[in-house]
């Protein structure tokens, strides 16, 4: 885990499925530069190199959306003061549960999966997701992708050198229980990703939805934004031309990366004041 630096507040970052904590690696230092404590922490089980977890991720086995959420709940409350929290893909659906939990000054989900109550299954969306749906034994497995699947997943925007190059860099295996979590959770009454869509309570949220995502559809990502907005605090959602999935490492990341400080910083100040010192 990343030690915060003194500055303008601390920022946590989560990383999504079958990426680690490296997949920030530029906007970490983006936001130190300006002066911003930033902690970037891997999911439970998942705080080995890299290479570990490629060579065998059979730990990764049963990993759910309860444990992570509550690994984060962990560190996030250790913290001086309510943290700035961001999250991609699997992770903004984290940081709509931590949010519900009632921490955080403010929170970004980018291209998010879904939390119980959004409906839409867009065709892309499930096509993404295949490599593990079409396998009910991968609810207790570590499933990684090709690169071909993580092509059509992640990088279908980028040149087929440079969707391999960030393969190589960046993938690793994910737990398969969370995306039946997901693909189940409008049928359990009990569901690990269930928030209060009308919550008093709740930091401002900010979701960004891309037009090129397969995996998150901007019909998806508008969905979520739609019925967060039920809350009594802010929501806003902000589609990106021409962003595939993997839009924190495409080329312009810096744009979706200053856009989501700059929101953040200018909402959390009104409930948590210590969080802007």
């Amino acid at each position: 885990m990343n030690a915060p630096a003194p500055g303008d507040g601390t920022i946590v970052l989560i990383h999504g499925l079958w990426l680690t904590p490296l997949s920030w690696e530029h906007w970490i230092e983006r936001y130190r530069a300006r002066g911003h404590g930033v902690l970037a922490p891997a999911w439970p089980r998942m705080d080995v190199p890299i290479e570990e977890l490629r060579r065998d991720a059979s730990a990764l086995g049963g990993l759910g959306i309860t444990e992570i959420v509550d690994h984060y709940d962990q560190i996030i409350r250790t913290l001086d003061s309510p943290p700035i929290i961001m999250g991609h893909s699997f992770g903004g659906a984290v940081v709509q549960l931590l949010l519900d939990r009632g921490l955080g000054s403010a929170g970004v989900a980018i291209h998010p999966a879904p939390v119980k109550g959004v409906l839409r299954l867009p065709p892309s969306a499930l096509r993404a997701a295949f490599p593990v749906l079409r396998n009910p034994a991968n609810r207790k497995r570590a499933v990684g992708l090709t690169h071909e699947q993580f092509h059509y997943a992640f990088t279908n925007t980028m040149s087929e050198a440079d969707s391999k190059a960030a393969y190589e860099r960046y993938h690793v295996p994910g737990s398969g229980r969370m995306l039946f979590q997901a693909a189940t959770a409008n049928l359990n009454p009990r569901a690990p990703s269930k928030v209060d869509f009308h919550s008093a309570d709740r930091a401002p949220l900010l979701v960004f939805g891309g037009d090129k995502d397969h995996t998150v559809p901007t019909s998806l990502s508008k969905e979520i934004a739609t019925r967060q907005s039920k809350a009594s605090s802010p929501t806003e959602y902000k589609e990106w031309l021409g962003r595939s999935h993997f839009t924190c490492g495409q080329e312009g990341w810096e744009a979706v990366a200053d856009y989501a400080l700059d929101w953040s910083t200018r909402q959390a100040p009104a409930l948590h004041p210590a969080a802007a010192r």
